[in-house]
């Protein structure tokens, strides 16, 4: 889905551009909903409930600063005493934790609880009670669960059969049921706002905005429904700081789950939440959402509970526990664009996004003393490799058929970078493909099963071919029935791939036109451009590689021919190597290293499930090794694929030796994404 769909990206105030920005629409109008005033009914002087009546300042006393300063057990006396008529409590009792309330009945207790443990995103757990114990004493001293919410509702077989004041007239059927408190984004409030960063809905002075998802929970016996998260606008140069902030503390729901487009998560409105009150966004503000303990609520619904209670969304019970910041053992995060249509960010350690950010450099030598350093851009392998861990399905393309006068005519350099991805995206359990020439498909068919020989692949990847038929053939061939709402490849990757220069022609670096001896796949990345939610990368270490459009202007100033030859086709991330097939191999060991992320990988799976531990039996075999390398060159030397520089049926790639040279980058990429 597009962000045209929804109208809340604003372009006034935006931060720092992303990638695809200058090729791409984004939705430029804001969500303005008109927003009720909250007023309190009555007061309380002197922190204690009294029956007076309530006069204007004492009503703008309370909303503008008395309930954030009162103390919680103040505040729950007051919502005991029904004193208070407003309609939620985000923004009270600042710095303490809030909880959400689900109570059921205690035959059922027992796989609640490990639903909650299963997606401690949305239902992090902070106290379950015996049957019939209506108080907590590990998070309030005098507290009451009948009374001390602001609302409930009451449900019936999954129906929502009533909104109640107090629990007191159900004492008896409480008496066989279990609280459940479970932690609130209104415990992280504070911290926000400590960080420099508005809470919208508190300015507005109106709940937060919660959605439902199309994000399935982890299911446990009868609970099962999908995620319900709460969004809050951030402008984006705070993003960064909003997920630091909230990341340490866990009991109020961690760090976000999704930052950006709203389609991405199945929300089709922004203005028409299914909990709470709709936000207005600032002209700049990202909308950013935060796993919800609303989520237990329609597990509630869903189990369809002859019996069962919660608080109503947006009035928590309110504890005497103080927020403590619980450093996250994933490091310290940090926030990255890598799709401007439709809008989407990413979450990574900044350890995990250091170790990548050194495999680009360790790539990024020029052996051939090019000039390639002039085409470098810092970050794209960190976002490239962030791109294809959201992906689930990867189109590669490669294929440089310099050698024009040889059978085959193509060089050794970009299959193995090719194939060193596909093994690390079959090792995720994506959907990988790959696309070459017509003329070139049976030689590409004999190096996969050669590949699935010598284990560097697990099983055989589809092998497919593109021809110009008409106008609409690229989108036919990317999307189900030409439709970009349906694509069938969210990333397309092209290394060492021939790309079409300014006049239309393909050339090798000697500035010879090979066009009879490659397919259009260039109209691949220029369809992709116009389907949203489809990225792409282009590895290359000359300058005419396919998505090298994107630094043309230094490859004509700086790389030999490159007025001529320079690549005019743009991709989304540029990797440049010194050799393409590095390129490929630093990109395989970065996506391991974001496997290898406790907080990207929370991110993956919207904190729902369990962390997906990495096994050393799956993935070493995927990542690329020395013997691998050297076996796949023996194989292609075999059939007759040369050395990209000097045309030698040598160990050799792009000229430079295996042994001593390719082979001692692969062990330095090893080592820096092991390590």
């Amino acid at each position: 889905m597009g962000s045209g769909v929804f109208p809340w990206r604003d372009t006034a105030g935006q931060g720092a551009a992303g990638p695809g920005d200058s090729r791409r629409a984004t939705a430029a109008r804001s969500l303005s909903p008109r927003l009720p005033a909250r007023r309190c009914g009555r007061s309380v002087r002197g922190g204690a409930a009294g029956p007076e009546s309530c006069g204007t300042s004492d009503e703008e006393m309370l909303l503008t600063g008395g309930l954030k300063s009162l103390l919680p057990h103040v505040l729950r006396r007051i919502i005991r005493c029904n004193r208070l008529s407003i309609s939620n409590t985000s923004g009270m009792a600042e710095g303490y934790k809030q909880a959400n309330v689900v109570i059921l009945h205690k035959s059922l207790a027992d796989d609640f609880e490990k639903f909650c443990h299963a997606n401690n995103g949305p239902l992090p757990l902070l106290y379950r009670s015996q049957p019939g114990d209506w108080k907590c004493p590990s998070l309030s001293s005098d507290s009451d669960i009948r009374t001390d919410c602001l609302q409930y509702r009451k449900y019936e077989h999954g129906a929502c059969t009533g909104s109640l004041k107090s629990l007191k007239e159900y004492s008896e059927q409480l008496k066989d049921m279990v609280t459940f408190y479970l932690g609130c984004s209104f415990s992280f409030e504070k911290a926000v706002q400590k960080a420099g960063i508005p809470i919208r809905n508190v300015e507005q002075k109106c709940n937060v905005s919660m959605y439902k998802t199309s994000v399935p929970c982890y299911s446990i016996s009868m609970f099962h429904c999908n995620l319900v998260v709460t969004m809050r606008p951030i402008p984006e140069s705070k993003l960064g700081a909003a997920v630091l902030a909230t990341s340490e503390l866990k009991e109020a729901h961690g760090a976000p789950i999704h930052i950006g487009d709203p389609g991405l998560l199945g929300i089709q409105d922004l203005s028409k939440p299914d909990y709470g009150d709709p936000v207005h966004l600032h002209p700049g503000d990202i909308p950013v959402f935060w796993a919800c303990g609303v989520t237990g609520v329609e597990a509630i619904i869903n189990c369809r509970a002859p019996l069962a209670f919660t608080h109503s969304p947006g009035c928590m019970f309110i504890t005497d526990l103080k927020n403590d910041n619980v450093r996250s053992l994933g490091g310290v995060p940090q926030v990255h664009c890598i799709s401007q249509d439709p809008l989407h960010f990413s979450i990574v350690s900044a350890e995990a996004a250091q170790k990548i950010k050194t495999l680009e450099t360790l790539i990024g030598i020029d052996p051939g003393e090019r000039g390639i350093r002039h085409l470098q851009r810092q970050g794209e392998l960190l976002r490239a490799c962030l791109a294809m861990s959201h992906a689930g399905s990867v189109l590669i393309t490669t294929g440089f058929p310099t050698h024009f006068s040889h059978q085959p005519p193509e060089e050794n350099d970009g299959p193995p970078g090719a194939l060193a991805i596909a093994a690390v995206l079959q090792a995720l359990e994506k959907q990988v493909a790959i696309v070459t020439d017509h003329r070139a498909m049976d030689l590409n068919r004999k190096i996969i099963e050669e590949a699935v020989r010598l284990g560097i692949l697990k099983k055989p990847i589809p092998l497919l071919s593109y021809q110009r038929e008409g106008p609409d053939s690229a989108l036919m061939f990317l999307c189900e029935n030409g439709n970009p709402g349906r694509p069938r490849f969210d990333h397309l990757v092209a290394i060492e791939r021939a790309g079409m220069a300014a006049d239309g022609n393909y050339y090798n670096a000697r500035k010879v036109n090979i066009k009879h001896l490659v397919d259009p796949i260039d109209e691949l990345f220029l369809a992709a451009q116009t389907i949203p939610g489809v990225t792409t990368t282009g590895v290359g270490d000359g300058g005419n590689e396919l998505g090298m459009g994107k630094v043309k202007d230094a490859v004509k100033k700086h790389i030999k021919n490159g007025d001529v030859i320079a690549c005019d086709v743009e991709a989304d991330f540029t990797v440049v190597a010194g050799v393409s097939n590095w390129g490929g191999y630093a990109i395989a060991c970065g996506l391991h290293v974001l496997r290898c992320c406790e907080l990207h990988d929370r991110y993956l799976r919207r904190a729902v499930g369990f962390p997906r531990v990495p096994s050393k039996s799956l993935w070493l075999p995927a990542l690329p090794s020395v013997t691998k390398e050297e076996n796949l060159l023996k194989t292609l030397v075999q059939l007759g694929v040369r050395s990209g520089k000097t045309a030698s049926l040598e160990m050799e790639v792009d000229g430079l030796p295996f042994y001593n040279t390719h082979s001692l980058m692969i062990e330095k990429l090893l080592q820096e994404a092991l390590q």
